[in-house]
């Protein structure tokens, strides 16, 4: 599916993946939240972030009215994702993802965003994840087992 989500509501969807030539925006998080409101795995493949040019302090303050709740999703891959699109899902301050088990991420963009596996604002959506894949295979080091306390040494 891409950005011509229609306004309906889509119960028996639990699976999805996203794939558009334009960015998505957060506005187009919520009507997913909204029309998949039973949304157990998610695939988002697009590398190209919104705002593009704009400044940051547009991004943080402006675009980000509400959070974004996915009460049922517990596998989110955004390997193929720009990572304007992990820190999206990521932050707490944007999505809150309370039964996330399972993350397909670049390791870079995750090392990135969480600023080295130090930040708050992604702590609390990446605790209760038990298995991390990543684009090869890695030996993780302790801080990321810190990070992720259920992860799977």
């Amino acid at each position: 599916i891409g950005n011509n989500i229609p306004n309906i509501v889509f119960n028996s969807v639990t699976h999805l993946t996203l794939w558009d030539k334009d960015e998505f925006k957060h506005e187009f998080f919520i009507r997913l939240a909204r029309a998949f409101p039973f949304l157990k795995n998610l695939s988002i493949d697009n590398m190209k972030p919104p705002f593009l040019g704009t400044l940051k302090y547009h991004l943080r303050y402006k675009d980000w009215c509400s959070i974004i709740e996915y009460p049922h999703l517990i596998s989110l891959d955004i390997e193929c994702a720009n990572t304007y699109y992990v820190e999206h899902f990521l932050n707490e301050e944007k999505v809150h993802l309370p039964h996330l088990t399972e993350l397909k991420v670049c390791y870079d963009s995750l090392k990135f965003v969480t600023k080295n596996f130090t930040s708050d604002e992604t702590r609390r959506n990446c605790a209760k994840i038990k298995r991390l894949i990543v684009e090869d295979p890695i030996t993780y080091p302790k801080d990321v087992y810190r990070y992720f306390p259920l992860l799977a040494v």
